[in-house]
């Protein structure tokens, strides 16, 4: 009778070292969207805050005026100078102002009382101030900047 032993793995340790493994892909496939989502979010609260210092440029350029929008509806329309004011200083010399998540141009939406629904807008309102997601009134030199976010809620920026 011949006992000798092949060295080797059994069925049930390389079926076993294969579930450790796909469980592990498992957990990064899950997390990696998250940690996506949060990102594009913090990207889009370092835009507002370029917004605001760009306004903060346009006041010294200005007077001490800021951009207005149209009372309702698309911000950049004729009614404003809010499309003047992305074009010479959020666009210029290449400069980009586009959505993390789409890589589209940031839509600019001023609906009475209201903040964007959906990722990739942002809302510009002259005279109203930040109340934490959402805006009131303020002062005529006042403006608030919201963007909706991925994650949830939304960012307000301001100049009060």
């Amino acid at each position: 009778m011949n006992t000798t032993r092949t060295k080797g793995f059994t069925i049930i340790e390389v079926v076993l070292v294969l579930a450790i493994a796909g469980l592990i892909f498992l957990m990064v496939f899950i997390a990696l969207p998250a940690l996506q989502k949060g990102q594009r979010d913090t990207q889009r609260r370092q835009d507002l805050s370029r917004f605001a210092s760009q306004i903060a440029q346009y006041q010294a350029n200005n007077k001490g005026s800021i951009p207005t929008g149209a009372a309702a509806g698309d911000c950049t329309a004729a009614a404003g100078n809010v499309a003047k004011f992305v074009t010479d200083y959020m666009t210029a010399g290449g400069q980009q102002w586009n959505d993390p998540q789409s890589g589209s141009t940031y839509t600019c939406v001023s609906p009475a009382g209201a903040e964007p629904t959906a990722s990739g807008s942002y809302y510009y309102k002259s005279g109203y101030i930040c109340n934490g997601e959402a805006v009131t009134a303020g002062t005529g030199r006042n403006f608030a900047i919201v963007t909706k976010l991925e994650g949830s809620g939304s960012a307000c920026i301001d100049n009060k």
